[in-house]
């Protein structure tokens, strides 16, 4: 962050401290209808047009290190695979042998110099190519050229791979537009691949997902760890377009350190704002991020049911040399985790409210308008004729989305 915009946060934060009521001419948020979480008709539309339909996150470079590594990925339900090519670049594919859909791969992670499905045997390239398939006689006029494995978009963003099953989906540089350009100060073609943990929680996606779009719930279920160094008084929002926000709120003491980075090799060069602040990001729809200094956790929302979802914690470190990462992170993980167990501890009950006749809407304040955001781009990717009936959201946000500067 360059000098202008450290300055502006500062500002921001003195003012959010300051302020007696939202700023004038704030509009009052409506309620969100409680079947936004609950509606199948509304969760099947949202499900078409914003998970089959978005860049996110999948895997980082490190976890294919070698040519012909792969993982089989599956947080959008379809088996995807994702591989690193023959030119080291990650290629992504469906897990589905041309013939009659069987898999190709059945580990969920491993090396390989091509793939064969098992069932009837046809092999394919690390390009994703059909190589050969058994009894060609009995195939007259089939092209090889044409029946490939079906590619998914797969781009990186340093060393992170993110996936899109919409051939169509804008490059993911232009998609990360602002993050990715600010975030550039933390070097994530740098960054090394530390740990990944997954959890199950029973409760829609977005029930979770919203807990982590604000600080207002600091003060009650945060109270002997987060609420202990960050002032949620003082967090301001920035909200962008195609739903990516910005939250940054402030520590309460200026030269406190979060006692579990001390000795962990640093990134050189991060700004006042990301190393002395807390900032998370949110790349739409369901990747939350607060880098630092010493290193930086992606949390990765996935709805698995229309009750379920997958929660996942991914950590990534500056690069550590011939020693392997720090001891100290195994102790800095289980912080983490505790502070999540936190989030996620009223996330069922709150699942069993909104299905009940006692959940009338959804009432936001202005330090939650990051959901509302959220929601607003949700709505803008069903399209209002594909909205179930009372669903849909009042569009307000609009004169409060920050325009990015067009590259020079």
């Amino acid at each position: 962050m360059d000098e202008v915009l450290t300055q502006t946060i500062k500002d921001e934060m003195t003012a959010e401290k300051a302020r007696r009521g939202p700023p004038e001419g704030f509009p009052a948020l409506p309620p969100l209808s409680a079947s936004r979480y609950t509606d199948p008709a509304f969760l099947a539309q949202e499900q078409e047009h914003l998970w089959r339909k978005s860049w996110v996150y999948a895997c980082h470079m490190d976890e294919i290190p070698e040519v012909g590594s792969f993982i089989l990925w599956k947080n959008l339900g379809s088996p995807i695979l994702i591989l690193r090519g023959p030119e080291g670049e990650p290629l992504a594919f469906y897990n589905t042998c041309r013939h009659r859909g069987a898999p190709v791969v059945g580990d969920d992670k491993g090396r390989a110099k091509g793939f064969m499905c098992r069932y009837h045997g046809w092999t394919y390239g690390l390009d994703g190519s059909l190589k050969a398939l058994r009894d060609t006689r009995d195939f007259p006029g089939l092209d090889k050229s044409c029946n490939g494995l079906i590619s998914v978009r797969c781009e990186r963003w340093g060393n992170w791979i993110f996936v899109s099953e919409d051939p169509d989906a804008e490059p993911l540089k232009d998609y990360l537009s602002p993050i990715y350009d600010e975030m550039a100060e933390f070097q994530p073609e740098n960054l090394r691949f530390v740990d990944r943990k997954s959890f199950e929680v029973p409760c829609n996606v977005k029930v979770l997902l919203d807990a982590f779009l604000e600080t207002y719930h600091l003060k009650s279920i945060h109270q002997n760890t987060v609420d202990r160094f960050l002032d949620h008084m003082g967090t301001t929002i920035t909200l962008w377009p195609r739903g990516h926000s910005r939250m940054v709120t402030p520590n309460r003491r200026p030269d406190w350190v979060d006692p579990g980075t001390i000795g962990m090799p640093k990134i050189e060069g991060v700004s006042e704002i990301p190393a002395k602040n807390n900032v998370s990001y949110n790349v739409y729809p369901n990747l939350v991020m607060p880098p630092s200094d010493s290193g930086i956790p992606i949390l990765t929302f996935f709805p698995k049911t229309d009750t379920t979802m997958i929660v996942e914690c991914h950590w990534f470190s500056p690069e550590w040399g011939d020693d392997g990462p720090s001891e100290l992170w195994e102790q800095r993980i289980a912080n983490f985790e505790r502070i999540l167990e936190e989030d996620t501890q009223f996330a069922p009950h709150i699942q069993e409210s909104v299905q009940s006749k006692g959940c009338q809407g959804m009432s936001l304040s202005y330090q939650e308008r990051r959901i509302y955001h959220w929601h607003e781009e949700l709505d803008r990717r069903i399209g209002a004729a594909s909205l179930p009936e009372d669903t849909a959201l009042e569009p307000l946000m609009g004169p409060f989305i920050e325009q990015p500067e067009a590259a020079g």
